[in-house]
């Protein structure tokens, strides 16, 4: 696989679930592939495209994740990072309802909210217009070494990412039946590589936890976080290997 629109190929839709959220309610790999694409039509109408950056609040959550795999379908880049996002123009910027009066985004820049209602006319309500969106998606050709992600002043490539994913997957032996439960925000590039992109190279599932519950009883195999968890197996998000590192 070149790009992480690869791992969003019609032909990986089944109904093994792909994706779990804080209500633990399972997505499947139909799910969420067609909701990647309808987040991917939502980008490209707002003027996402290659070349552009959005930025997203870093919640382990579905509206950010589809954001993500959305832009990468375009070829455009995320930074988890929305106050940057303000700061460099970036084309969307994706914030919880709660946050959005915190952010004064330029006029080259499109606030969009998840969670809650959008408090002004020209902000985006994100999960009316991913529901309401035409769940087909044309074909795009995205490089490997088109940028994926944005931190700070460094990008991370779709070639390296998913290279570092297979790293992940291929040392911790995941494989379809494996569940990595991503306990950590997404602002660092490893915690999305082996929190999301290696369960789903390999057709597992990535389990989004909330950062800050680190006890009960254990919900994968796998954890991603820096701090202890009670899965059995666990790895710190700034220890995945990513080129340039």
């Amino acid at each position: 696989m070149d790009a992480v629109g690869d791992l969003l190929a019609r032909d990986r839709r089944s109904d093994r679930p792909a994706l779990v959220v804080g209500d633990d309610r399972e997505r499947s790999y139909h799910e969420l592939i067609t909701n990647a694409y309808k987040a991917g039509n939502v980008l490209r109408f707002h003027g996402v495209a290659a070349d552009r950056t959005i930025a997203v609040a870093p919640v382990p959550a579905l509206a950010p994740v589809l954001a993500f795999l959305g832009a990468a379908q375009l070829g455009a880049a995320t930074r988890f990072d929305p106050a940057a996002g303000v700061e460099a123009g970036d084309r969307l910027l994706l914030v919880p309802g709660a946050e959005q009066a915190a952010y004064d985004p330029g006029p080259g820049t499109k606030l969009a909210v998840f969670g809650g209602d959008a408090d002004a006319a020209d902000t985006i309500d994100w999960e009316e217009s991913v529901w309401s969106e035409n769940p087909a998606f044309p074909p795009t050709t995205v490089d490997s070494e088109t940028p994926l992600l944005v931190d700070g002043d460094r990008s991370v490539s779709h070639g390296d990412a998913l290279a570092a994913a297979a790293e992940v997957a291929d040392v911790r032996g995941l494989d379809g039946d494996s569940r990595v439960v991503l306990r950590s925000s997404l602002a660092t590039p490893g915690a999305v590589v082996a929190g999301l992109l290696a369960p789903l190279l390999v057709g597992g599932c990535a389990v989004l936890s909330d950062p800050a519950a680190t006890a009960g009883a254990p919900r994968g195999d796998l954890a991603v976080t820096s701090e202890e968890a009670p899965e059995p197996g666990r790895i710190d998000p700034e220890d995945v290997p990513l080129s340039g590192d």
